[in-house]
């Protein structure tokens, strides 16, 4: 599968973004796809993951709430809606496909689609 992520920009607090992942291979009808993101200086971390076969989605606590995570499958895309962004959301956004679902081994990544928060 290839991934490819975008969406990304400059925004300010308070503000909101939609990131997209598209992918070409694997269906998202029998596959999951997870969001992940890295500030400088920090660990890669998760943010959110769906699986596409039930719908069953996850969220890092510091976002639930703020971000929605949601899948088109017959466009075979993933989006995650950002509201109420932070300065600390500031980071690096990847998609990737959790195998066999969410928490599972990455199979795939996309590059990343920088989001920056600033005022």
């Amino acid at each position: 599968v290839q991934l490819q992520a975008s969406g990304g920009g400059l925004v300010q607090p308070g503000g909101s973004l939609r990131l997209s992942c598209a992918a070409s291979g694997d269906s998202l009808d029998v596959s999951a796809r997870g969001w992940f993101r890295q500030a400088p200086g920090k660990v890669r971390e998760a943010v959110s993951c769906i699986d596409g076969r039930d719908g069953t989605t996850t969220y890092a606590d510091s976002v639930k709430g703020r971000f929605t995570i949601s899948g088109d499958n017959s466009r075979n895309i993933v989006y995650l809606q950002m509201n109420n962004l932070k300065p600390e959301d500031t980071a690096v956004y990847y998609c990737a496909e959790p195998y066999p679902t969410c928490g599972g081994v990455i199979n795939a990544w996309g590059q990343g689609t920088q989001v920056t928060v600033s005022s």
